[in-house]
């Protein structure tokens, strides 16, 4: 009788394509086999997991991270550290996460930023992990680094920026990263907002004297987005359709040109997150500084709009659901969202209010109990298009026996757990709030299993995974529809036939 390291039986298992009743066996950290249901509850295993007809799913992939980054917009710094980060996405039921190796302006290589990203997520991880390469600095060294980045560093994808002082390209200079990322096989990410109207707008709202953390939201118009999004898909377009994601989508608009530009069969896709589909600019109107705990960019909607989101995500509109996990501490007047607060701006001052939410636990629970997609799309969008949109497919995101990693996140059957509401307390990051306090979650993941060892069992001791055992993660080219594949049919970007 052949002998495992686990078995899971009674499963309802999930994929991006099927929902259907298997035993699973894992040895060697593999899928080996997927078997009747009931099946292997004999088998000859190290451990056996009765899953009760819960659902069982590819281990959440979150391909949008910010852990341990350098202060770069002002006094605010990161709250969660690559070992609380990781610790809270796998009690959330992540296997993987992507996080990012930023190159700041005033650093000419792109290795560096990597080198020094290497060193604080190294042994310090529960899950296993890859980086996007942030570039703040397009310079010659670091364009002519592209090449080992894809070939021997494991890194196929890059962010840049369209906003923000410390961060925003021109438009000759992102033409330069998406021919340099085109010719590499690298899929360029691309942060869609109009930095210099937000100025604009920023300077006039000041200039009125409203500075409340709700403002915020009207210095981020909608047609920000909009304008960026429609100018990042044009010069793609201009580059021979080069591939493109658009991170963090808030607004119809901006996800009806997408759709467009899909549909004419360019190469672009997109990603949305938790807040534009839970939270609304309602949440950043409260009593006092409360607001401040919901301010991100772009910021969350109006209702209608946040509907149009969820439409999006069902409709295939946006490849991938992410938290775009961006943690500052609200009651912290050194690093975090209260270095906004001063005597004369009591509320704060929302140009200096840190940008971003913790989001990097709760993204699972919360899609899943709204209900709203499918079995089969909830996996799609979480983990399986993440894998194969950053080269981790078919290794990551799936249940293929023989190829894929046993990534696993077991749920509660039933209404076996009973719903809660969401409090702070019962999160893992280093984060003295979260902005879906008192939601109501209707499942949790029960085990998160990595490479098959269990690593978060929540009913036997939570977290019982190593920081250590997260590993790196080399990446291949997307192959998400076969991007670069078609591109080298097509051949190089030829100015001369513009």
């Amino acid at each position: 009788m052949d002998s495992y390291d686990l078995v899971i039986i009674n499963g309802l298992c999930v994929t991006a394509a099927d929902v259907a009743p298997y035993d699973i066996a894992v040895k060697d950290e593999k899928i080996v086999l997927l078997a009747p249901s009931g099946s292997l509850a004999k088998a000859n295993t190290k451990r056996l997991i009765d899953a009760e007809e819960g659902y069982v799913m590819p281990g959440g992939i979150d391909s949008h991270v910010h852990l341990q980054e350098p202060s770069m917009f002002g006094k605010g710094s990161c709250a969660d550290s690559f070992e609380s980060g990781t610790r809270s996405a796998i009690a959330g039921g992540n296997t993987t996460i992507v996080a990012f190796a930023p190159q700041q302006k005033h650093v000419d290589s792109v290795l560096t930023a990597l080198a020094d990203a290497h060193a604080l997520a190294k042994d310090n991880c529960y899950c296993d992990y890859g980086f996007h390469l942030l570039v703040g600095n397009p310079s010659p060294t670091a364009l002519s680094e592209f090449p080992r980045l894809a070939q021997s560093e494991g890194v196929t994808s890059l962010k840049i920026y369209m906003t923000y002082v410390a961060l925003q390209l021109r438009d000759n200079e992102i033409l330069s990263v998406l021919l340099a990322a085109r010719q590499n096989h690298i899929l360029t990410m691309i942060h869609a907002e109009n930095g210099d109207v937000l100025s604009w707008l920023t300077d006039q709202l000041e200039a009125a004297k409203l500075f409340a953390p709700k403002y915020h939201v009207n210095s981020h118009a909608p047609m920000l987005e909009s304008e960026a999004t429609n100018r990042a898909i044009a010069l793609s377009s201009l580059l021979a359709n080069t591939p493109i994601l658009l991170v963090h989508i808030s607004e119809p608009a901006a996800a009806l040109r997408i759709r467009q530009a899909q549909t004419a069969g360019q190469p672009i896709f997109a990603e949305t997150c938790p807040q534009y589909l839970f939270l609304t600019r309602d949440d950043l109107d409260k009593p006092g500084f409360e607001g401040a705990k919901c301010v991100c960019a772009p910021p969350p909607r109006d209702r209608a709009d946040q509907l149009a989101i969820w439409t999006g995500l069902k409709n295939g509109t946006f490849t991938v659901l992410s938290s775009d996990h961006c943690p500052f501490r609200f009651d912290d007047a050194e690093t975090g969202k209260k270095t906004s607060v001063t005597q004369e701006h009591p509320v704060g001052r929302f140009r200096h209010i840190p940008n971003g939410l913790p989001g990097i636990e709760t993204r699972l629970p919360l899609a899943l109990s709204a209900r709203k997609l499918t079995l089969t799309k909830f996996v799609e969008v979480s983990s399986t298009n993440a894998a194969k949109l950053y080269g981790l497919y078919p290794r990551k995101g799936s249940m293929i026996p023989g190829v894929s990693d046993a990534d696993l996140v077991v749920w509660y059957p039933g209404k076996k757990l009973g719903e809660f509401a969401l409090t702070n307390g019962m999160l893992h990051h280093d984060v003295d709030y979260t902005p879906y306090e008192g939601r109501t979650i209707g499942n949790w993941p029960r085990y998160t299993i990595l490479r098959g060892k269990v690593i978060w069992d929540r009913d036997g001791g939570g977290i019982i995974g190593e920081k250590s055992f997260g590993k790196f993660l080399e990446r291949e080219k997307s192959s998400m529809n076969e991007i670069w594949e078609t591109i080298e049919e097509e051949g190089p970007f030829n100015v001369e036939a513009l």
